[in-house]
């Protein structure tokens, strides 16, 4: 009944003694690799595998056999068709009613396609981000050029070139990242990275931009969700909102409530908020996604009279891996 159960699945499933010798694999592992019955069976599974995954699936399959831990991992599998394709393995144990393990049930899901799907996005996401620097050196290079023919213009120049250089920084935060590309910004605290982050407006040099409440550490974990929050709220105050203006105020506080943190945006003296929008961009979008699905927060906004008000709320061991108090 067993076999004709797992013969029905649509993934590869594989079964194996307590100490680890693999003695069954349903018929789609088979369809799969195009090996004879019966030919993986023992230790020969490895074979199956991309020579330079089989140590490490090897190590990880003996942790897993000598800590009773999940077996979870991604390796290259050959197809019948002689191709190696990207796989995730995983597997669980079996124990009986005293604890003891009596077998160990594994799957094989082939994930090739999604896998270089992933490849391709995070190429093109870097070609973007290069692209983009670049733009960045060329707007200080045509800076510059501009200063030689206009020296009376140096001081205002250099200001700017200093404005556009904090600015390119700050992309490198708010631009899509996988988890290989992620800055690594070190352990600082969140008062400390909206700081930098709001460098370039010229709001923050007269003091239209104050951040205040506890400080809280943060880490790349942290870092680029609300950078991509905060970056977003910036660039809307200046087009609409109370940067839009010069009486306009924006005021950031930041505060820890039991083993959560609360960062509250508030627009001030800016154009008059009628009534909430009825269309939300992208940029909008995006700012939920980083903080509710990044950070499995919740974020709040609120159209006052007086301008937007915007809260998050998050998990204060979501904004740095370890301890951060």
């Amino acid at each position: 009944m067993l076999a004709i159960l797992t013969d029905a699945m649509p993934q590869m499933i594989w079964s194996t003694r307590p100490d680890g010798f693999h003695d069954y694999y349903n018929a789609r592992w088979y369809e799969f690799t195009g090996v004879p019955d019966g030919s993986t069976d023992g230790e020969e599974w490895n074979g199956m595998f991309h020579p330079d995954d089989q140590e490490r699936a090897r190590a990880q399959w003996q942790h897993s056999l000598d800590t009773g831990k999940p077996y979870e991992i991604e390796y290259r599998l050959r197809h019948r068709s002689g191709a190696y394709r990207w796989t995730l393995g995983r597997a669980l144990p079996v124990h009986d009613d005293a604890g003891e393990i009596v077998r160990w049930i594994g799957t094989c899901t082939d994930i090739d396609d999604a896998k270089r799907a992933a490849e391709q996005n995070e190429l093109l996401s870097r070609e973007l981000a290069h692209r983009i620097k670049n733009i960045f050196a060329v707007i200080a290079g045509l800076i510059g050029i501009s200063v030689r023919q206009n020296p009376e213009a140096r001081s205002f120049a250099t200001g700017l070139r200093q404005r556009i250089a904090a600015l390119g920084r700050a992309h490198e935060f708010v631009r899509p990242h996988s988890e290989a590309s992620r800055p690594a910004v070190g352990r600082t605290t969140l008062q400390g990275l909206l700081t930098d982050l709001f460098k370039p407006y010229p709001a923050m040099d007269v003091g239209h931009i104050v951040i205040s409440g506890d400080e809280i550490a943060v880490d790349d974990k942290g870092a680029t969700p609300f950078a991509l929050m905060f970056h977003e709220l910036a660039t809307n105050a200046m087009k609409y909102g109370a940067l839009s203006v010069p009486e306009g105020r924006v005021a950031v506080a930041t505060r820890i409530e039991g083993d959560m943190v609360v960062v509250e945006w508030k627009e001030t003296g800016g154009p008059a908020v009628a009534a909430p929008p009825t269309r939300f961009g992208f940029g909008s979008k995006l700012s939920e996604i980083s903080i509710e699905a990044q950070l499995d927060g919740k974020l709040a906004r609120g159209w006052e009279s007086d301008g937007l008000r915007v809260t998050a709320t998050v998990p204060l061991a979501n904004l740095a891996r370890g301890d951060v108090a």
